[in-house]
């Protein structure tokens, strides 16, 4: 009898994540879709803390197929180890932050399966409880994106997290680039899904993500994300991104986000919402500026 092939991969790109990860297992470890279509594949970046350890340890007992594969290049690198390792038609990327409910791959695969023109299906975001005001405040912009996405995913949010991606649009877009080694490995890519005429939808699917609960470990995140997103600005040239990405900018777009945010939550922490989002784009810009002034093709940091 011949081996059933294998419909979707799971790809976790990880380090240093021991805080987070035996949430991530753990909701992974508890889907609905049948183990013998699904594998995962992690790939982790020489981790210094017990993040392997957990992953080995949550998965003693489980028939999932797993590989484990090590890399000291970047995050464009890993995740293109998953697509070469890949055996699945699809990917389902899982970052060291995010936790899926149970039907999270049932639906994202469904959805795949009966829309074959789409390369990315971006699931939404779906608010966790018990949030400290930081991640809240993090949190919430992203719901709101989320319910005011029709079925069309803009650009700016085709990222990875809680995405799935045809393989066979990867491929036809070459790849991730291997030399981006912080933030916007992603978007890169799915600049050049879109191009070739895939599509990018909003799925049914929901996940959660595990912000960042001070303002001092958001700081740095936006930073690392600053460097990653001035290698992508002088490989795109995009002439929007200095003011989108600026502190005005920021400020601009949570003030557009917090009607809406506040009809959802009817929280005031939520006035804060503009300030937040300044204070991130100010970390960005550093991140950014730092990385000109290193050289943009030479950032290390992950």
């Amino acid at each position: 009898m011949s081996k059933k092939k294998t419909k979707v991969t799971l790809g976790l790109c990880v380090k240093n994540s021991e805080k987070t990860i035996s949430f991530v297992m753990s909701s992974l470890l508890s889907q609905d879709y049948p183990l013998g279509l699904m594998e995962l594949v992690v790939v982790d970046g020489y981790s210094k803390d017990g993040t392997i350890s957990i992953i080995r340890d949550s998965l003693r007992g489980s028939k999932l197929s797993t590989t484990f594969l090590y890399e000291n290049e970047g995050l464009g690198y890993a995740r293109q180890l998953i697509v070469d390792n890949a055996a699945g038609d699809y990917i389902i990327w899982v970052d060291s932050d995010t936790v899926f409910p149970s039907d999270f791959v049932s639906k994202q695969v469904k959805f795949m399966d009966e829309n074959p023109k789409v390369g990315i299906g971006r699931a939404m975001y779906g608010l966790l409880r018990g949030l400290n005001s930081v991640a809240f405040l993090e949190n919430m912009p992203f719901v709101v994106e989320s319910l005011r996405t029709d079925r069309a995913v803009p650009l700016g949010i085709c990222g990875t997290e809680g995405a799935i991606f045809r393989v066979a649009a990867i491929k036809q877009a070459g790849g991730f680039d291997v030399h981006i080694r912080g933030a916007c490995e992603d978007i890169d890519l799915a600049k050049r899904i879109l191009s070739r005429g895939w599509l990018a939808k909003a799925t049914s699917a929901v996940f959660y993500e595990i912000c960042k609960e001070s303002w001092k470990a958001l700081f740095n995140q936006y930073v690392w994300w600053g460097r990653g997103g001035h290698y992508l600005f002088h490989k795109i040239r995009d002439s929007r991104m200095p003011f989108e990405m600026s502190p005005v900018g920021g400020f601009i777009a949570g003030i557009l986000r917090f009607p809406y945010a506040f009809q959802l939550s009817k929280k005031k922490i939520l006035l804060l919402l503009p300030f937040h989002y300044a204070l991130k784009r100010v970390a960005y810009c550093y991140g950014f500026t730092k990385a000109h002034i290193n050289g943009y093709g030479h950032d290390t940091s992950r």
